[in-house]
């Protein structure tokens, strides 16, 4: 796929605008975590679980999903390729590991918002450690994504070695 360099650069402008703000958005639902474990008011505990689910929809998933397909779609366009190089492949692994988990989380969020809204629901039961450490995990993971794009390891896929590189000019 051939796109002019003021279409890569856009591209390439999503997928690190998304990126970035997936893992500022996860960094967020670390902070909501840590205050529904440990804030003593009940109403703000309860907030915080309600307010988890429709964040996780309305800006973990969007950015997830830009994420994923603006790097397919910058990878494909560029001298990296999507199967050429090592850390190229290791990133769109992470990406759609992490956007399936999240994809597969979504019903927690919202029985968790359920158990929120109740008012006869305790509120130890109400606190649930599970989106803390999903949001530490996705930060650890989304954080190694962030490294192999800054550093980009050397090493070639058999794809790689077996495919010649794109236009050089391709990866401006």
């Amino acid at each position: 796929m051939v796109l002019s360099p003021f279409w890569r650069r856009l591209t390439l402008s999503v997928h690190i605008g998304a990126s970035v703000g997936w893992l500022g958005a996860v960094t967020a639902f670390v902070a909501l975590g840590i205050i529904g474990l440990t804030n003593p008011d009940p109403a703000t505990v309860r907030g915080v679980y309600l307010v988890m689910e429709p964040a996780a929809y309305l800006v973990l998933l969007p950015l997830a999903g830009a994420s994923l397909v603006s790097g397919i779609l910058s990878s494909l366009t560029s001298i990296w390729g999507l199967l050429r190089h090592y850390w190229v492949l290791f990133k769109l692994v992470i990406n759609l590991v992490a956007t399936l988990v999240l994809i597969s989380y979504l019903d927690s969020f919202a029985a968790m918002a359920g158990m929120a809204a109740d008012p006869s629901t305790a509120l130890t039961t109400v606190r649930n450690p599970s989106p803390l450490l999903h949001a530490v995990l996705a930060m650890l993971v989304l954080s190694v994504a962030v490294v192999l794009a800054v550093f980009k390891p050397r090493g070639l896929t058999r794809w790689g070695l077996r495919k010649p590189a794109a236009d050089p000019s391709a990866g401006v």
